[in-house]
């Protein structure tokens, strides 16, 4: 129980980590370093939590080289559809993936030293794309950026100067950068107006509050986040969701069916608990689905101990469990309407179903040889033990004739699969094979080893 508490001591303070966000609150937040998987997990959870408070605007503080092209994509995807306005604030770089975020927001602004674009894509190890692969890759990405630029008020054709070499970019009949270059913007040439409106940012700013007040929001009601220590280690633990799952299930069974609390139920519920936290951290659940999970579990818990055979509290307790573990990986959005749809709720389902089968399987195996397990039999014993005075096998065998092999008598606790039984005047420690017998069943000795008595339902 000790090493239960220490983890639950490390993992709960990450999770109330997130500073407090009033409603007409002003987010800060930082894309610093390379865009990766970890910074859309890390924006998902701010977001959500924005727009789950009432937050004014959510502002991304923006100093990035660049990134990867698929979770570009998914955060540009997700800022568009939040109904929290979002502006970009280019402090100091918007290199590469992160003129492409910039364009997804409502509004840019610039450091007096800044500047965005080169938007160019190339592998992970900075080498170039080869020509064909390239060639698919641009025109693709060139064509949904411009899209992007256009629906939110920007000059589409700045896209093709940050990542096409091979067209030269005209905006109102101007030449902004010559083919064979690609398109850097100091803050000076961002903010020039061309036409009848600024080249793409809005306007030049010292820091953080002046961009507040040039949009009319409150520079008193800033609050900055920062990514926790376990951003990283959220990405694994919903990758790896399928594992924790079956872990969690598989420790509960071995827990359920061993007397006392031990190492199975501890490694069950840390499972349940990287599980919960993981998908906090990542952004995709609430506080709220992990107390619908503990409610199911208390109801289980309840019809174990307090009400053995009212199987429909036991049945409404497993439902809510379920429910909780399959709603904690499904992405929705506190603010925007529910879209049940198939992309949404596939890999909840592949997660669930996969946990569920494997589990189902595990279990099986584990009912036909958990009884004839050495370290099973040895956490029956430690247990019983300390247990009360019941006279054990050993001794009911060697210094009384009570008992023996095919003889009848009853359960006096239930049987899951160990607990208690009387044999004519004598109380004895038993088990099953892996079945649970109630209590004043009728029971039948199998087979007596040293200190372990194996029954039957007679």
């Amino acid at each position: 129980m000790r090493f239960l508490f220490l983890i639950l001591a490390a993992v709960l303070p990450l999770l109330a980590a997130e500073q407090t966000m009033e409603k007409g609150a002003v987010v800060v937040v930082p894309v610093e370093g390379a865009v990766s998987q970890a910074q859309f997990y890390f924006l998902r959870r701010v977001l959500k939590n924005a727009e789950s408070a009432g937050a004014a605007a959510l502002i991304l503080n923006m100093d990035t080289p660049g990134g990867e092209l698929k979770s570009t994509e998914q955060i540009v995807q997700m800022l568009m559809k939040s109904p929290v306005p979002v502006y970009t604030y280019v402090n100091t770089n918007a290199g590469s993936a992160g003129a492409l975020i910039a364009l997804g927001t409502k509004k840019i602004f610039m450091a007096p030293v800044s500047a965005i674009g080169a938007a160019a894509p190339v592998v992970s190890s900075g080498e170039e794309i080869p020509t064909t692969m390239n060639a698919k890759i641009v025109s693709y990405y060139s064509g949904y950026f411009r899209s992007v630029a256009a629906r939110n008020g920007y000059h589409p054709e700045l896209v093709d100067g940050f990542m096409n070499l091979d067209k030269e970019v005209k905006v109102e009949n101007e030449v902004i950068n010559p083919k064979g270059a690609l398109l850097t913007l100091s803050a000076q040439e961002a903010v020039k107006v061309v036409g009848d409106r600024p080249l793409l940012a809005s306007a030049i700013a010292q820091d953080i509050d002046e961009v507040c007040k040039d949009l009319g929001l409150n520079p008193g009601a800033v609050v900055r986040v920062q990514p926790s220590g376990f951003e990283i280690l959220a990405q694994w633990i919903t990758l790896l969701a399928p594992l924790l799952l079956l872990g969690g299930i598989i420790g509960a069974y071995i827990e359920f069916k061993s007397p006392g609390f031990g190492v199975a139920g501890i490694l069950s519920a840390i499972c349940f608990l990287l599980f919960f936290a993981g998908h906090y951290v990542a952004g995709l659940t609430g506080l709220e689905v992990v107390a619908v999970f503990s409610i199911g579990l208390l109801l289980v818990l309840a019809e174990v101990l307090f009400f053995p055979g009212v199987v429909l509290v036991a049945a409404v307790g497993a439902a809510l469990m379920v429910g909780a573990l399959f709603f904690a990986m499904v992405d929705f959005y506190p603010a925007q309407p529910l879209d049940f749809s198939y992309q949404m709720l596939s890999r909840p389902m592949l997660n669930l179903s996969l946990a569920i089968i494997a589990s189902a399987f595990s279990i099986a195996l584990l009912a036909r040889f958990l009884p004839d397990l050495p370290v099973f039999r040895r956490l029956f014993l430690s247990a019983q033990s300390s247990a009360g005075p019941s006279i054990p096998a050993a001794a009911a065998t060697g210094h009384s004739p009570a008992i023996s092999v095919g003889d009848t008598g009853t359960a006096r606790t239930i049987l899951r699969p160990s607990g208690k039984a009387a044999f004519g005047d004598a109380l004895v420690d038993v088990m099953t094979q892996g079945q649970f017998i109630e209590a004043g069943a009728p029971v039948r000795i199998l087979s007596i080893s040293g200190d372990a008595v194996v029954v039957e339902h007679a």
